[in-house]
């Protein structure tokens, strides 16, 4: 029919596409922030990048990444240090799995590979916490495969700019993964990956996006049709509240404290003695219970000392730690629970919450 457009074939879109590249690697080579994993061609330091910001602002990466590799300058030296000593230097990233993931794809590394990130998908899909994303990442930037990478930036702008409707899910991934794997340059291709990835961090922004001054903005679909701020869909995350107790227990200049378990939230982490409150309970009852049923030891007396606010995973936890005195001893066990002066707590990889008091208890 005169004056219809003609659907484009998809050598045009392939086309269209293409101009992305060339717009995005220079506006990289101009605007991109000045990081210090950009600083370094080494695979095990651009590893322990791509997994401390996996989840976490870069402004809080920098510091732990620099300390990390004072603390562990190669895979060997990761791979022969106690997890707990890991598990400190994580303290605060949160997501502590990628710690314990790290630590135990190093010893594989020394076992299976002699010390080096093996450089092909299958070596590097088998180690632990290489999902998807971080075998690409590596792979990408580190060997130079042109391997297409999908995080939460790359997403979004790539969902924006093929104007890819609704939430965040598998099949949107395969839709993006499907344009964008023969837009992968054979020439730096951990360039581009990086490149899309800072275009989302600083431009195609959540909320907000600077589409005015984007370099994809006259090929986004989205900005076209005036839905760049609702693609992709919001998605609604409940957080369930949490009330608990915690019995700072101090006797002979030492504080009482015990590790989580091996697996599971928190896992291998430590703590001070307490947990949930339950409903109906009050504070102190529910203290009292709680060291009963975890130390077999009677509260002789309990202060408050302080409340804390954190959250983790979906919980939003109100912690109430109180400076308590037992009528008898608790059970101890060397591995599990012990006392420990208050100069060497900082030793020991507490959860956010209890480090606070940490921190207070060493002031």
């Amino acid at each position: 029919m005169p004056g219809k457009p003609r659907a484009k074939r998809p050598a045009e879109l392939l086309g269209a596409d293409r101009r992305l590249v060339r717009r995005l690697l220079p506006w990289f080579t101009r605007h991109k922030r000045d990081l210090p994993w950009r600083k370094t061609t080494e695979p095990y330091a651009l590893w322990i990048s791509e997994v401390m910001l996996q989840q976490t602002t870069v402004n809080a990466v920098v510091p732990y990444y620099e300390r990390w590799l004072k603390t562990f300058p190669n895979v060997s030296s990761l791979a022969r240090a106690p997890l707990r000593r890991v598990l400190k230097a994580w303290e605060g990233l949160g997501y502590y799995s990628r710690a314990r993931n790290l630590h135990a794809a190093a010893k594989m590394i020394v076992k299976r590979h002699g010390g080096r990130l093996p450089a092909d998908a299958v070596s590097l899909s088998a180690l632990p916490g290489f999902g998807d994303y971080t075998t690409a990442a590596v792979l990408s930037i580190a060997f130079h495969k042109p391997v297409p990478l999908v995080d939460a930036n790359v997403r979004r702008v790539l969902m924006r700019v093929f104007q890819i409707e609704g939430a965040v899910s598998a099949a949107a991934d395969k839709a993006i993964l499907g344009r964008l794997t023969p837009l992968v340059p054979r020439r730096k291709p951990g360039t581009f990956n990086e490149a899309l990835m800072e275009l989302g961090a600083l431009v195609c922004r959540p909320r907000n996006p600077l589409c005015l001054v984007c370099p994809l903005q006259t090929d986004c679909r989205a900005f076209a049709a005036g839905k760049q701020e609702v693609i992709p869909a919001p998605r609604k995350k409940s957080y369930r509240r949490v009330t608990a107790v915690v019995a700072v227990i101090e006797a002979g200049g030492r504080v009482l404290i015990q590790k989580r378990p091996e697996k599971g939230l928190l896992a291998s982490l430590w703590e001070f003695p307490g947990g949930k409150v339950r409903s109906g309970e009050s504070l102190r009852a529910a203290l009292k219970r709680e060291i009963q049923e975890e130390t077999g030891a009677s509260i002789a007396s309990a202060k408050p000392f302080m409340t804390v606010d954190h959250s983790y995973t979906n919980h939003l936890v109100t912690l109430h730690a109180f400076k308590t005195t037992l009528a008898d001893g608790p059970r101890l066990d060397p591995e599990r629970r012990r006392w420990v002066r208050y100069a060497d707590l900082k030793r020991y990889p507490f959860p956010s919450g209890s480090a606070k008091i940490v921190k207070r208890l060493e002031r």
